[in-house]
């Protein structure tokens, strides 16, 4: 592989050459998702519409990793690299096979519309499983990872990334075609912005999909202040800008900031975004004849594709990705993969000692629950074909059979609703699910969402679509079937698959396996078990109810995520707990750096998440409680001590003022380095109290 990176000055010269030979009307057809070719140029087709949110999606048979926010709960950087490398090499071995036999079209380029690197910031959100979480700095570090893997460091691009939705859009759904967000210049550049920044700055994304919503007033995929000024202006970014499936014609569709199709057109290609998915750029020439925009706005926009597809080695006769053969993908290897993502990802809630199981006193063993056979639940959204997933049950019933234990199913009620009236009686399946439980030594109950009860708002872009959630709470169907097996009062473990916060009180231990991906089954399994002991740490704050927490309309970050949040979370973002002990000592911290050792005091293997927080305690601009700062995933056998070192970045002493600037004010801190975030609720969940310090920065 060369080490040699073609440079953007060269792919542009190249392409300036190339476009500068086309016609107005050429040009012009290239803005638009399915550029069609141009035979005379030797330009083929290209569809810029591809995904790979945890995997090479809606294009057939790929490997199919945890969804987002599971691979966020990982916590970390090196292995969110590594799954993207895989989906890189996935996605040129589809992309190879797929062109040589003239299929061009949607799902089937180089361009993914990946990674969502938008904030979580209520958990009402349906999409928020798609991203990173809620802290601004995990999201930065995570999203810069997936995307240095996806581009590969070889002298093309391997594949393009692309960073979305610029910005602050985290819902609602129902209202995002119309929907202005309103926010203040520190909420912007303190929590909406930094991950964007840091894809751009750091990680030389190759593209930036705005976002449906207005921001401020100005609709995201035509805005002067995010466009122009932030994104080219402030951050220099070069690469290609992306609208939203559909997103110009809520310009004037449904924002109204515009009165026609041609206006809306040049309004976006005026602020810099060069391709329309969609068909709004079909009144291009429209709007040129209306003097609405210029054959120059026009070339540059073309140039800036085909510049990207120069990088890509589109049009190269060396490109070193065009070896890669179609069977480099859906491999063992990749399956290793994906079977160690879910395992990392796992978060064990709460456990009275029931986990993990132990396999010499079980003989029969009952399984329930809508999820506990789904193959849908393993996907959450955005998700390719796995040849080879294995659901909830069958994992168990693998591990199981291997140890002669009998396993008892039922799938206890249906997702949301008992079946059509007339068909079954009211709760006939939850007497079967108790008939299990009776006969059964412990019952796993396997309850929660999938895409279609958590997800993104139907519409021409996405056709199996939910949207938000109501509460935190499971459907009613499940919230009858978990009580009636708790009334019984024989032992159950609950196994909750989310992408988001649910409160579930039942069960003696509670395991949040999320959309697990396609060895979810197998993960689950071995961490029921005691084979591998749970390391995922949560990215999100679970909440105990929606009723502290503002109005989802309300983008302003005072009560929301855990550095504003004024009440106490049912799990800190940060949490999770392990089938071992870890001890922490001899800390020593300075401004730039955390050391510490780290000794797994229990008998068995396992990884955890070291996690440093830092609080200002004299600027009013300081978050309400300490951020993250720094973290290190490290595995630690049972005995064993290791010493770890963390570097503190130096934004961790700045603060973001009221004017959006970041400033270094005030210069008393607390370090906190731990295995969880340094909330009294964290200490109370986990006994461990995290080691802290107070410093001077000057």
């Amino acid at each position: 592989m060369s080490s040699q990176r073609m440079s953007r000055a060269e792919a542009r010269a190249l392409a300036e050459k190339l476009v500068a030979q086309m016609t107005l009307e050429e040009k012009a057809a290239q803005l638009k998702f399915d550029a069609p070719a141009i035979p005379r140029l030797g330009v083929p087709a290209y569809n810029w519409w591809n995904e790979a949110l945890h995997g090479v999606a809606r294009a057939g048979t790929a490997t199919v990793f945890p969804q987002a926010i599971a691979l966020a709960a990982i916590f970390d950087e090196g292995f969110q690299r590594e799954i993207a490398e895989v989906i890189s090499e996935e996605a040129r071995a589809k992309y190879n096979g797929q062109s040589a036999h003239g299929d061009r079209d949607i799902y089937k380029g180089l361009t993914m519309w990946s990674p969502n690197i938008n904030i979580f910031r209520d958990p009402r959100w349906g999409r928020g499983h798609e991203t990173y979480g809620e802290d601004p700095y995990l999201t930065s570090r995570l999203g810069v990872a997936f995307i240095r893997g996806l581009q590969g460091e070889g002298k093309y691009i391997k594949a393009a990334a692309c960073a979305k939705h610029f910005a602050v859009h985290s819902g609602p759904e129902a209202v995002r075609h119309e929907f202005d967000a309103r926010v203040s210049q520190k909420d912007l550049w303190e929590t909406y912005l930094p991950a964007f920044e840091a894809a751009v700055r750091e990680a030389g994304v190759e593209a930036v999909m705005g976002a449906y919503n207005r921001v401020n007033g100005e609709p995201a995929c035509g805005s002067k202040t995010l466009l122009v000024d932030i994104l080219r202006g402030k951050w220099g970014f070069e690469g290609h800008v992306t609208s939203d499936c559909w997103a110009i014609r809520d310009f004037h569709e449904n924002h109204h900031v515009t009165d026609t199709a041609p206006e809306s057109a040049a309004l976006a290609l005026h602020n810099g975004c060069d391709v329309n998915c969609g068909n709004t750029y079909l009144h291009m020439l429209e709007a040129y004849q209306e003097g609405l925009v210029t054959e120059a706005e026009i070339t540059e926009a073309a140039v800036r594709l085909f510049t990207s597809r120069y990088l890509l080695g589109l049009f190269a006769d060396d490109c070193e990705y065009d070896r890669i053969p179609y069977t480099a993908c859906d491999t063992d290897e990749h399956d290793a993969v994906a079977l160690r993502a879910a395992e990392k990802s796992m978060v064990l809630l709460r456990n009275d000692g029931i986990l993990p199981l132990d396999l010499t006193k079980l003989r029969t063993v009952a399984v329930v629950g809508p999820m506990a056979n789904s193959r849908l639940v393993l996907k959450g959204n955005y998700y390719g074909t796995s040849s080879r997933s294995v659901t909830f049950l069958e994992g168990i019933q693998k591990v199981c059979r291997e140890h002669g234990i009998r396993v008892l199913y039922s799938e206890g009620c249906d997702r949301v609703v008992d079946r059509v009236q007339g068909l079954a009686q009211p709760n006939d399946r939850i007497a079967e699910a108790l008939l299990c439980m009776e006969n059964a030594d412990v019952t796993i109950a396997c309850v929660g969402l999938d895409e279609t009860l958590e997800g993104e708002q139907g519409d021409t872009g996405n056709f199996s679509a939910s949207g938000d959630k109501l509460s935190l709470h499971l459907p009613e169907s499940q919230q009858r079937l978990m009580q009636a097996l708790a009334a019984a009062g024989k032992p159950m473990v609950t196994v909750l698959a989310v992408g988001s916060s649910l409160n579930v009180p039942e069960g003696n231990a509670e395991l949040l396996a999320w959309y697990a991906g396609q060895q979810g089954g197998t993960a689950l399994a071995e961490i029921l078990f005691g084979q591998v002991s749970p390391s995922g740490k949560l990215p999100i704050t679970f909440y105990r109810n929606l009723s502290d927490l503002p109005d989802f309309t309300d983008y302003a970050m005072k009560n929301r995520t855990y550095r504003y949040y004024e009440g106490e979370a049912l799990y800190p973002f940060g949490f999770g707990l392990s089938y071992t002990t870890f001890a922490l000592s001899q800390p020593a911290i300075y401004a730039n750096e955390v050391t510490l050792t780290v000794q797994n005091t229990g008998s068995m293997d396992a990884e955890t998440v070291v996690q440093v927080y830092v609080k200002n305690h004299d600027s009013a601009n300081a978050p309400l409680h300490a951020s993250l700062a720094a973290f290190r995933r490290i595995s630690v056998k049972a005995g064993e001590a290791k010493q770890v070192t963390l570097a503190i970045p130096e934004s961790a002493y700045t603060v973001v003022n009221e004017n959006g600037e970041r400033v270094r004010e005030g210069h008393r801190f607390t370090l906190y380095a731990g295995l969880s975030q340094p909330d009294a609720r964290s200490v109370q969940l986990t006994g461990l109290h995290p080691l802290q310090a107070d410093i001077i920065v000057d």
